[in-house]
């Protein structure tokens, strides 16, 4: 895992849009086209804001959706879909944006991403932590051993409390239970990860990310085993290292 540390949050996002970016292309010149994942939250607002600005040719690039509540209709204001629709694919046009729909039947809708992703090798993940260290929607203890591409996750408090903090919901009780996530091994299969973590408030996850066991406890200290690991910070999310 390579730590890379910024002033800011805002010079955080671009040093890691820049590099997401590259990689990108990278991929574009080898093969002729993309596929990248793409996150949601506060942690990503900054990067996504400087990625839609770069010179890709994303007529030829294929996203993935990370994670949605189980429930949700896309016009709710905490939606991820309509996040990524108003922040990413309405600006960039991307080939085809593979959304997690969390109105379907949970368990159907995992099926039919699945066949979706296997055929779609991972170029780009970018993805973000959790105040419980989270990795997508992959609550501690996670499963590290599923081979599916998407699960059913039940939402442990600490993680609803983070959503509520943020803004996105008026209560806790408004908060779901229940998500489609993409799973720990299916983030891992990317070829690069970029993980993007402002904010003081994340500072005590990123030193058990970085410093603490690679344990289903600390969902995202398992990027340590991946060999194309970028975790861009800013000083408030560094300061405990």
């Amino acid at each position: 895992m390579k730590i890379v540390i910024s002033e800011n949050k805002q010079e955080l996002g671009a040093k890691a849009a820049f590099l997401g970016a590259e990689l990108i292309r990278k991929a574009i010149q080898e093969n002729g086209k993309a596929n990248i994942i793409v996150a949601t939250g506060a942690s990503q607002f900054e990067m996504l804001t400087e990625l839609v600005k770069e010179d890709i040719n994303w007529s030829v690039v294929t996203a993935f959706h990370l994670d949605e509540y189980v429930g949700m209709s896309e016009l709710h204001p905490a939606s991820f879909r309509k996040y990524l629709k108003e922040r990413f694919v309405d600006i960039v046009s991307p080939k085809e944006f593979i959304y997690v729909n969390g109105e379907l039947d949970a368990d159907a809708e995992c099926i039919r991403l699945q066949k979706i992703i296997s055929q779609h090798p991972i170029d780009v993940a970018f993805v973000g932590i959790g105040e419980n260290s989270h990795l997508a929607f992959n609550d501690p203890p996670a499963d590290f051993e599923t081979d599916d591409a998407y699960l059913v996750v039940s939402l442990n408090e600490a993680c609803r409390r983070q959503q509520m903090g943020e803004g996105w919901f008026p209560t806790l009780n408004d908060v779901p239970e229940k998500a489609i996530s993409m799973s720990i091994k299916q983030i891992m299969k990317a070829k690069a990860i970029i993980c993007s973590v402002p904010d003081l408030r994340k500072a005590d996850a990123v030193k058990k990310t970085v410093e603490g066991d690679i344990s289903p406890e600390i969902p995202a200290s398992i990027m340590r085993n991946h060999e194309a690991t970028w975790l861009f910070l800013d000083k408030d999310s560094a300061w405990m290292l």
